[in-house]
């Protein structure tokens, strides 16, 4: 950078005079040198006190200015009272010193020569107004500050936007260019229907958006309504909030204005958790506002992510928001089922996932009602058995007998079925197991409890007889569609989805569809959803909507599909097409992700993973429960207790057809359709009954003779 020429001057000078000031005193003491450098400490003091007390502004320079001559003085005094040129040659130090601190006055006294300062930055155009304003012509002197006055000239000057006068104008403290305006009708009477920001905005030279127009309210001493309004000019709040805006200032602008993800929302703090490695936004809704509304979609994007990443989940809690961003999906992650997490509280919770924003999600074995049922809806490789073998762990952790029946045999199903205390594959297998299910309804309401009486069943409740009995069904809507034994295999099913909690039986229903158009009974559908936990894992997105709202679940609580999957979009697919390179494969991760509806809202799940090739025998207790010698007495008095992989045994399924009726021994071998006492007639009718189109096109085949 270039020196001025007066500093470099300036330099020099006090390089010159250093050494006159050692040498002169000690040379010739009473040397007119030695005077001189005394008169010009004496003028320094002078112009000291005269800047001092001056009103002016730069007395701090002026001072500045001055101390070269006083400190030469100084110096001059000191090298004179040593003798000779004193210890450790200090005059010509304390001379040496003097010159290397008038150098640094070089900066300073380039603030007193306005011609060579460097350029600055320009900032935004202040506002210009006239340092002495002239009387206002509109409103009459009422003692208004100098600032309202100056305000008041610009705002005649241009035009008197919407036909207003300031009553009041204050500066913003530590703004150049922000102000408030309280402004009124010019017009007695009149309210202020033409103030537009973008006229305040010309006035002022600034953005509209930078203009902010307010109601006023009445206040004591002064008025109030349509016809004042108050202004706020912010063009420098507002290029800060821009650059630099406080989490408040980003939540109102982004997430919380009108259109914004979640309107009407406040900003209430944010929370890191390093540890689970999310961020927690919290946020408040005024009470006026009623029930917050969320877009996820536009909530992802303020968020700069993708709803499609399975980052982004969000808690409604009455008038608060939770908003959970988390550096990975958790959806995406495995989390491994433990013993301890499948063993039921005391309460008969146990865990069955984690939630999206990281809770743990619970189930339950029974409930306030009896022993709970469970609904399990999941398409092939949706992690239906998974979500079964998890059930089944936990109700065998809390001692209850469990009964496992399939319509088809899988790998997992009859790694599973070693653990039960019976098995089998087959819609006869299934509606075997639904028989002894109805029977025991009756046996044990009828075993007393250790003080004699009969209870309905209760975990609290000391002296039960019998152990609480878990059944699952998988796979229930291709059993209960079956030719034979589908009709009193749903008959059946919804008897016991009534009666069965009181005395400790539930029923586990597992399949790919809960509609009533698929063979569900809306009884059955309705007793299952009031007394269980349903999960519902990766339904297709043309079936979250008829899904849920089959379950009973309000419209507005009907969640969005969920992704195809769970792993960021792999980068670099330009540079691929550059290349050539086909894109790798997409990796279908959802399989266990779904929901849990415990309330009516549901909550996006990953249930935990059984590792079935590891082996699955840790997750179960050492032995088997089994119903009682009384109840196995009872069932096999009623010919119920034996080997249901056995084919149908004569008259199980109703009288032996004769040789002479229609049929044959075909139809002898399957037995019929009726019941072997006590509800053929019912069961009958509901065979009879056609509730699907597959049904309907057997019927047609049956009649034709295909």
């Amino acid at each position: 950078m270039s020196v001025p020429r007066s500093v470099a001057l300036e330099r020099t000078l006090y390089t010159l005079v250093a050494p006159v000031l050692a040498a002169a005193p000690n040379l010739s003491p009473d040397s007119p040198v030695n005077t001189v450098v005394q008169l010009a400490g004496a003028a320094g003091i002078g112009g000291w006190v005269l800047a001092c007390k001056s009103d002016a502004p730069g007395a701090g320079r002026k001072v500045l200015r001055w101390s070269p001559l006083v400190f030469a003085a100084a110096v001059g005094v000191a090298a004179k009272s040593t003798t000779g040129w004193g210890p450790w040659c200090l005059d010509g130090l304390l001379a040496a010193v003097w010159a290397a601190a008038g150098l640094l006055v070089m900066p300073f006294s380039r603030h007193t020569r306005r011609h060579h300062r460097p350029a600055l930055a320009a900032p935004a155009p202040a506002l210009q107004l006239q340092p002495d304003p002239e009387p206002s012509l509109a409103q009459p002197d009422d003692g208004a500050d100098h600032f309202t006055r100056q305000v008041r000239q610009l705002w005649e000057s241009r035009g008197m936007p919407g036909r207003t006068i300031v009553v009041k104008a204050t500066a913003h403290p530590g703004m150049r260019h922000d102000l408030s305006l309280l402004l009124r009708a010019s017009e007695a009477g009149r309210p202020i229907t033409g103030l537009k920001e973008e006229d305040i905005a010309a006035a002022f030279e600034v953005d509209a958006a930078d203009v902010h127009i307010e109601e006023v309210a009445r206040q004591h001493g002064r008025g109030g309504g349509p016809g004042w309004k108050e202004v706020h000019v912010t063009p420098e709040l507002s290029e800060r909030r821009r650059k630099a805006p406080t989490a408040q200032e980003w939540w109102a602008d982004r997430i919380g204005a009108t259109g914004g993800p979640v309107p009407g929302s406040e900003f209430v703090r944010e929370v890191r958790d390093k540890q689970r490695k999310v961020t927690h936004y919290i946020a408040q809704v005024p009470d006026e506002v009623g029930e917050p509304r969320v877009n996820l979609h536009t909530l992802a994007a303020a968020l700069k992510t993708k709803y499609d990443e399975g980052r982004l989940f969000v808690t409604v809690d009455g008038s608060q928001v939770l908003v959970s961003l988390w550096d990975s999906s958790p959806l995406a992650q495995v989390f491994p089922a433990t013993r301890e997490l499948l063993t039921p509280d005391k309460d008969g919770r146990w865990v069955t996932g984690y939630l999206g924003n990281g809770q743990p999600a619970r189930n339950r074995v029974y409930t306030d009602r009896g022993a709970a049922h469970g609904l399990f809806v999941a398409p092939s490789g949706g992690g239906k058995t998974q979500l079964m073998a998890l059930h089944v762990a936990a109700d065998a952790l809390f001692g209850a007998v469990v009964m496992l029946a399939t319509e088809a045999p899988d790998e997992k199903t009859a790694a599973l079925g070693k653990h039960t205390a019976r098995y089998g594959v087959g819609a006869l297998y299934m509606i075997r197991l639904l028989r002894v299910l109805d029977a025991l309804m009756e046996i044990r309401g009828e075993m007393p409890w250790e003080d004699g009486l009969i209870h309905d069943w209760d975990p609290g409740r000391p002296g039960c007889p019998y152990r609480m009995l878990s059944a699952y069904l998988d796979e229930f809507l291709s059993a209960a569609r079956n030719g034979d034994y589908g009709a009193e295999i749903m008959d059946l099913a919804e008897r016991v989805s009534v009666k069965g909690r009181k005395y400790g039986i539930g029923i586990k229903v597992a399949g790919q569809s809960i509609y009533v158009q698929d063979g569900f009974t809306q009884l059955l559908c309705e007793n299952l959803r009031e007394n269980c936990i349903p999960v519902v894992l990766k339904v297709a997105p043309k079936k979250v909507a008829d899904m849920f709202k089959a379950l009973g679940i309000p419209p507005e609580y009907i969640p969005d599909p969920l992704p195809r999957s769970f792993s960021s979009a792999e980068e670099g697919r330009i540079e691929r097409v550059m290349r050539g390179e086909p894109e790798p494969p997409a990796d279908s991760n959802t399989g266990g992700a779904g929901w849990i509806i415990e309330n009516k809202q549901p909550d996006v799940l990953r249930t935990l993973f059984m590792d079935f090739k590891a082996g699955i025998d840790g997750y179960f207790p050492d032995t088997i429960a089994t119903l009682t010698d009384h109840e196995i007495r009872g069932l096999e008095a009623r010919e119920l207790w034996f080997d249901w992989t056995e084919p149908p045994r004569p008259g199980e399924f109703g009288p032996e057809p004769s040789d002479d009726e229609d049929g044959g021994d075909d139809d002898a071998k399957k037995g019929g359709i009726k019941r072997r006492s006590g509800g053929g007639g019912k069961a009958a009718a509901r065979r009879d009954a056609v509730t699907s189109p597959r049904q309907a096109l057997e019927a047609i085949k049956k009649l034709s003779g295909v």
